[in-house]
């Protein structure tokens, strides 16, 4: 299907479910694209973007997006917060597809009573399971991929400008926290201080990745940054310095070469291969700038649910 019946079919398909909706809304380009495709089915007057912060864990650059995107788009805006409920979940380790649905969506109960869209699509276990509705959350996008997503983006002419921390999915600093935050103000501090330094001191540098990742014991946290391509020796240095003179990070570490990745699990994660495959190729190969293998540790720790990366190793020097 073309990329012009493929919108037709989508307005047309949001027609027949309701008159209004709200759309969970980050800035990112899946639901600028459901803003875009809602607006011309009912009317920016029957349109309403929900943006879930989530405190010192949302980019600066973020919460700019959304104000950006939603001028121009002139439909009306409505702020929730999430985070108590963000890190509460990160109490038992990273879990992102938790946070979607008991932090991001739990923050929208004000609005339960409408339909909310959201920007699920063929690239989250969401859009893969092609359910339309389910407890009043519409995924109007479902089965489009991002091929998809950016040529309707391109065929509306609408630019939606980046964070700049990665090419596939951006907005939230604490899932570059890879542990366990037994503190907020130690572990989340540290995440969210390191990442929006180093966005500042890239600035309009091209760059396909460009992340912080805390590593370590809980008593330790380790700096490990990415960025792809990597830059000069004297920028490097220059935010090396920075992020280490942030209080809480005791060691900082430019990925520059394959690693070897050290991950205490939780039993259940350590015995489904699946599961394991998943962590490794959907949620952490994506965002180091070097590839990347592991060595799986199962936890005793009762408290942990999911992972937790407790040791980097370069390639050449480990066994």
């Amino acid at each position: 299907m073309d990329i012009g019946s493929l919108i037709k079919s989508t307005v047309d398909e949001i027609k027949s479910v309701s008159k209004k909706l709200f759309i969970a809304f980050s800035g990112g380009k899946d639901s600028t694209l459901v803003a875009l495709l809602v607006k011309e089915a009912l009317g920016q007057e029957n349109v309403k973007l929900l943006n879930v912060t989530f405190g010192p864990y949302t980019y600066s650059k973020a919460i700019e997006n959304v104000l950006n995107i939603s001028n121009r788009l002139n439909i009306s805006l409505d702020f929730r917060s999430g985070r108590e409920m963000q890190e509460r979940i990160w109490e038992n380790g990273p879990s992102c597809n938790r946070c979607t649905k008991y932090a991001k969506y739990a923050a929208l109960n004000n609005y339960r009573d409408g339909i909310i869209a959201t920007g699920s699509n063929q690239s989250d276990s969401w859009g893969k399971t092609g359910i339309r509705i389910k407890d009043n959350l519409y995924s109007p996008i479902r089965s489009w991929t991002k091929s998809d997503i950016q040529k309707a983006l391109d065929y509306f002419g609408f630019e939606v400008p980046r964070i700049g921390e990665g090419n596939i999915r951006e907005g939230c600093k604490l899932k570059h926290l890879l542990k366990i935050m037994a503190n907020p103000s130690f572990h989340g501090y540290a995440v969210s201080t390191a990442n929006e330094v180093l966005l500042d001191h890239i600035g309009s540098m091209e760059r396909e990745i460009a992340n912080v990742k805390i590593i370590g014991p809980l008593s330790k946290n380790i700096a490990l940054i990415n960025v792809r391509p990597v830059p000069d020796i004297s920028l490097r240095e220059t935010i090396s310095s920075r992020i280490l003179s942030i209080e809480g990070i005791h060691d900082v570490k430019w990925i520059m070469q394959p690693v070897k990745l050290k991950l205490v699990v939780n039993p259940a994660l350590y015995r489904t291969e699946h599961s394991r495959k998943w962590v490794v190729n959907g949620r952490l190969k994506p965002e180091f700038a070097f590839p990347i293998k592991v060595e799986w540790i199962e936890s005793k720790n009762n408290k942990l649910h999911t992972f937790q990366i407790v040791e980097c190793l370069e390639e050449n020097n480990h066994d």
